[in-house]
């Protein structure tokens, strides 16, 4: 059973997604804890290949608040854990196709361990956006429908 403790819902208003991917992240404990509480933010996040490494950028985890005097800071830049075939794989998609990487979501899996789930993305034109509003009105209207009959 995953249980989601952060979600980006943006992600699939702006972005298209083709593929997900599950990760793990290297946390600190207090981050962990505050996670526990769903005291964090994945608004403007994204995932970079620096080195043959994937990092984290742009999450917010808020400061746990018993850890005393140790404060880190709630933007910094996170480690993603990923099998090598698995990164070179996205590394090659992400630069000959031009795509993005786009945290999803962030969860606890069955053994309790934090798990980060990668969108495989491009962005959304304008129109794109309206017509999936469109769209999404359309089978609200046709659900309402069928209730009423």
């Amino acid at each position: 059973m995953k249980t989601p403790v952060i979600s980006n819902r943006r992600a699939y208003h702006d972005y298209h997604i083709f593929e997900k991917f599950e990760c793990g992240i290297a946390l600190s404990g207090s981050e962990v804890k505050s996670l526990r509480e769903a005291r964090a933010a994945l608004g403007d996040s994204f995932a970079r290949i620096d080195n043959g490494e994937i990092f984290l950028h742009n999450v917010h985890i808020d400061t746990f608040d018993k850890t005393g005097s140790f404060k880190e800071d709630t933007r910094r830049v996170r480690k993603l854990l990923l099998h090598k075939k698995e990164i070179g794989k996205l590394f090659n998609q992400v630069t000959q196709k031009a795509l993005l990487l786009i945290p999803l979501r962030m969860y606890f899996n069955n053994r309790g361990i934090v798990k980060v789930e990668l969108g495989l993305s491009k962005g959304k034109k304008l129109y794109d956006k309206r017509e999936t509003i469109k769209r999404r009105d359309s089978e609200l209207e046709m659900k309402r429908a069928m209730r009423r009959k």
